[in-house]
């Protein structure tokens, strides 16, 4: 057999291997070892070129230009971010939640913010403060069913990321909207507050004409695992800070405690969430004296 090459989407990787996607069919991939020296791993989202032969594994050859991608979770070319948070056990992190959606915009990903476990706590604080910023946020109970039909609304034709902290329930609600997935689901540590890991890897699962992505829980999140947003673009992931940018007394406004700060005005009106404001100041001086060499890709 002649090799011959055609191009495919990475659905998942595992130890080195690449499950690439050709129609209906799943090849299972080596990459070439050129990726590993020039630290251009294939990713989960990846859109390649892989050699097929009688000898041997089938080749990833080629990575095609990506629109977007993420450090953690590893994957790529994603249209959707599904942001799952609890009312709780574990209870809301404003500040992962917020550089979950910081990351999201900036790197032109479409952040959906979905308030899970209403049915044991109410969402209202929650969904107030998310829908203020003009993101699309959902109230969901895997007990009623509120919100699985706006939920299902943004799948088609997209690659969706469910992500989120330990526990908050991205396998349960992926399991609701999907019964066929079978994902394993964990119950939350009462010792830590939080939930077990029971997603281990990054998988693109196909439906509605696109596809959608259970990913590691985790507890914590450090902005330099993800591409780190330079103190000067921060601003910009805060979609709610946009009418109030270009209107401060000092055009260096860092917009963390300044006089004459148009987004602390805003603030204090209350069009813009302090708990939101909070967030960008934390994030701001994690990143303010990072040097560019410094910064993981």
């Amino acid at each position: 057999m002649k090799e011959s090459k055609t191009d495919g989407l990475i659905i998942k990787a595992i130890s080195g291997f690449y499950y690439v996607e050709v129609a209906d069919k799943i090849y299972e991939c080596k990459a070439r070892g050129a990726f590993r020296r020039d630290k251009s791993a294939p990713l989960v989202g990846d859109l390649v070129t892989i050699s097929l032969s009688q000898k041997g594994y089938p080749v990833i050859d080629k990575i095609h230009p990506r629109k977007n991608f993420l450090v953690r979770p590893p994957m790529a070319n994603i249209d959707n971010i599904v942001i799952v948070c609890s009312t709780v056990s574990p209870s809301p992190n404003y500040t992962v939640i917020d550089k979950m959606i910081s990351t999201a915009v900036y790197n032109d990903m479409e952040p959906v913010i979905v308030i899970s476990k209403s049915d044991i706590c109410p969402g209202d604080e929650l969904f107030d403060i998310y829908q203020k910023t003009g993101m699309r946020t959902i109230i969901y109970s895997a007990v009623t069913g509120e919100g699985i039909d706006e939920i299902y609304s943004i799948l088609p034709n997209k690659i969706t990321a469910f992500i989120g902290n330990s526990g908050v329930g991205k396998s349960t609600l992926l399991n609701k909207l999907f019964p066929d997935f079978n994902l394993k689901t964990g119950e939350i540590s009462e010792k830590l507050g939080r939930g077990r890991h029971t997603t281990r890897t990054v998988e693109l699962f196909k439906t509605m004409d696109g596809y959608v992505c259970d990913t590691p829980g985790f507890s914590t999140v450090q902005l330099e695992r993800f591409n780190i947003i330079d103190k000067d673009s921060l601003q910009y992931s805060f979609p709610e800070f946009q009418d109030y940018i270009g209107n401060c007394k000092f055009t260096s406004c860092s917009h963390t405690c300044e006089k004459g700060c148009a987004v602390i005005e805003g603030v204090k009106q209350g069009e813009i969430p302090v708990s939101r404001h909070n967030s960008y100041v934390e994030m701001y001086n994690e990143i303010k004296d990072i040097k560019e060499w410094e910064r993981k890709k």
